[in-house]
């Protein structure tokens, strides 16, 4: 009998067990303020529309997502938020990072903070994010999606990273 190690996946090529090891993403979402209010987007209740490793169907997000290759964070804040929301970040900071976990995905999420932007919020991938809405900071929306929640309380404690 062949054992396996934790946290390795098994692939069967040409009849022969190939050990695939399973990966840490880099993600990011981006508190975006106007007036004391974040933006949020609600996902759609689909999980295969709502486009979430991270199991985030149903929730209430920051603008965000994967880190392409080659992108810096900032270029990845700017490209997303635009991809989903039209709005153009004129001035985008990392505020903090967090480590995101469920059994089935793993990823270093990085909050990055703007409040210097033009334009208005639009869904622009209504497949994915059903609605965007300005909340006030002290009194969000629920269920919220929990990579934007450690963002946003890593924001309102002035930490840059909260072990779990």
């Amino acid at each position: 009998m062949e054992l396996i190690p934790p946290g390795s996946l098994v692939r069967v090529q040409a009849g022969v067990h190939m050990e695939e090891k399973k990966k840490v993403g880099a993600g990011f979402g981006v508190l975006i303020l106007r007036d004391s209010k974040i933006l949020l987007g609600k996902r759609h209740e689909d999980p295969k529309k709502a486009s979430s490793l991270l199991n985030g169907a149903g929730t209430w997000t920051m603008p965000g997502g994967k880190l392409d290759f080659g992108e810096t964070f900032e270029a990845g804040a700017k490209r997303e938020v635009l991809e989903e929301t039209g709005l153009k970040l004129n001035k985008v900071n990392v505020i903090c990072v967090s480590n995101d976990m469920v059994e089935t995905a793993h990823f270093v999420t990085i909050g990055l903070f703007s409040d210097s932007f033009a334009g208005e919020p639009k869904v622009m991938e209504p497949n994915e994010i059903t609605e965007w809405q300005w909340f006030d900071v002290d009194n969000l929306p629920t269920p919220l999606y929990f990579p934007s929640a450690r963002v946003i309380e890593n924001y309102k404690s002035k930490n840059f990273y909260i072990s779990r």
